[in-house]
């Protein structure tokens, strides 16, 4: 059996929110935008990847979801990570852009991670390896 990841999730409390930020803050492209009942099936991808892994800007609405949320960022712990090329230019150009960073890059031997505040009530890692 050949198998693939095609769509990942990050539950967010404000699908046009959620947008505005991945796409406008932090560079993806929006791929699919659906209605779905009072929600929509909406998904971003890297501007790069357009035809690669899509992420979905899914609805917290789930109780289960709403907790999962709060125990992670309550303990500090990124909801996903998204590797950049180069974290320390990377974080620059979101800080200049107002977005509030829970750890700033850091070195972790081979790889470099910083830790953003995504503005939907979730803490997202950013990484990059040498």
């Amino acid at each position: 059996m050949k198998i693939t990841i095609t769509t990942a999730s990050v539950f967010v409390d404000d699908q046009a929110k959620a947008l505005d930020f991945y796409v406008g803050t932090l560079g993806f492209v929006k791929k699919t935008d659906v209605p779905a009942g009072e929600f929509r099936w909406l998904t971003v991808v890297g501007p790069d990847a357009q035809n690669g892994v899509e992420l979905l800007l899914e609805p917290d609405e789930h109780p289960a979801a709403k907790v999962f949320k709060a125990a992670l960022l309550e303990d500090g712990i990124p909801f996903t990570s998204f590797g950049v090329q180069e974290v320390g230019a990377e974080y620059e150009r979101l800080v200049a852009l107002g977005v509030r960073f829970t750890q700033p890059p850091m070195s972790m031997g081979p790889v470099t991670t910083a830790i953003l505040d995504d503005t939907c009530g979730n803490l997202i890692q950013i990484a990059s390896m040498p």
